[in-house]
């Protein structure tokens, strides 16, 4: 297979020579091919960036490989690898007084050697890689008075100006807000696509991540990595056993994380038009309720969207017309006690 393939990767730190290495993950195997966008997920502290460093070559591991088309990517020299992989990292970059244009162009260095100096091939690979980037409307302006995400966008020209196989991105979505992150996984994926590159992401961003992904690396917090197309991680359970927690479930149907009550909370059904229906349902959940499926047996209340954002509530024998989502949000406080 085309892209990477990770063979009983034993990762961790060294601690000098009379003591042993801490072990953060151990036995590792998996597979990124090209033309997909793979992403690495998991909680925090489960050794993401590590792994990610260690494909990199940033980090050397105790032991296992990392090949890249069959060539193993570790032994490679450094000049040689900087040309096969492009890697943007979470820290934040200090550009200086650096145009958009000059900030891509460090990413030929790899090709230019020590003198830096461009010719036309190069200077046609960074125009190249601003306009892959989307970042063509950016061109002469000063990286410093960027947006957040505007500048990783350019991060990530100056990553495609490099030509690489393997695109390694740790964490490019932290400092972006909710539309520029969604954003810059489809860039990713799109230039997966077209440009048959092999784009390895770590990110926390879970949602978006399992929308976009051709394929996942799932980490737990036991260190154990599982794989596969997102919706077989989704089916399986594994994303719910991974990031459940007390009061928050993630909905496979939804591909969301909802509240739920617990075993305490009353019960209640919920019925209307979408996406009233499911909106009612997030509030109650909110509140504390625990919301029935389909078919249910006795609840303690039903809650009916009638139209004209009003809502008929039913509960002890008696319906109640609320007028709009502020009467069902107190109601649901009220009636649920919290």
């Amino acid at each position: 297979m085309s892209g990477l393939t990770l063979e009983g990767l034993d990762l961790g730190y060294r601690r000098g020579r009379r003591r042993a290495p801490r072990a953060v993950l151990s036995g590792v195997r998996a597979r990124a091919a090209a033309g997909e966008l793979t992403v690495l997920v998991g909680p925090n502290g489960t050794g993401k960036s590590t792994l990610l460093h260690a494909v990199a070559g940033l980090l050397a591991p105790l032991a296992g490989t990392v090949h890249l088309d069959g060539a193993d990517l570790l032994a490679l020299p450094a000049a040689e690898r900087a040309r096969r992989v492009a890697v943007v990292l979470t820290e934040r970059v200090d550009p200086g007084l650096l145009a958009v244009e000059e900030l891509v162009a460090l990413g030929r260095h790899p090709h230019t050697g020590p003198t830096g100096a461009l010719r036309a091939a190069d200077r046609a690979a960074v125009a190249g890689a601003v306009t892959a980037a989307g970042a063509a409307h950016l061109a002469g302006r000063r990286v410093a008075e960027l947006s957040d995400g505007e500048r990783q966008r350019v991060l990530t020209a100056r990553a495609l100006a490099q030509q690489p196989a393997v695109l390694l991105l740790d964490e490019p979505t932290a400092f972006l807000d909710v539309s520029s992150r969604v954003a810059l996984l489809a860039l990713l994926r799109r230039l997966a696509r077209e440009d048959g590159l092999c784009v390895l992401v770590s990110t926390h961003d879970l949602e978006p991540a399992l929308r976009l992904a051709d394929h996942v690396w799932l980490l737990d917090r036991s260190g154990r990595l599982r794989t596969g197309p997102p919706e077989q991680l989704v089916a399986d359970g594994a994303v719910g056993e991974v990031f459940d927690a007390p009061g928050l479930a993630f909905d496979p149907v939804t591909g969301t994380f909802a509240l739920h009550g617990g075993a305490s909370g009353p019960t209640a059904s919920v019925v209307g038009a979408q996406p009233v229906a499911a909106l009612a349902a997030r509030l109650l959940a909110r509140e504390g309720w625990r919301v029935a499926g389909p078919g249910a047996g006795e609840v303690a209340a039903s809650v009916a969207a009638v139209g004209d954002g009003r809502f008929a509530v039913t509960a002890a024998g008696a319906t109640t017309e609320l007028a709009g989502w502020s009467e069902l949000a107190a109601w649901a406080r009220r009636a649920a006690g919290t």
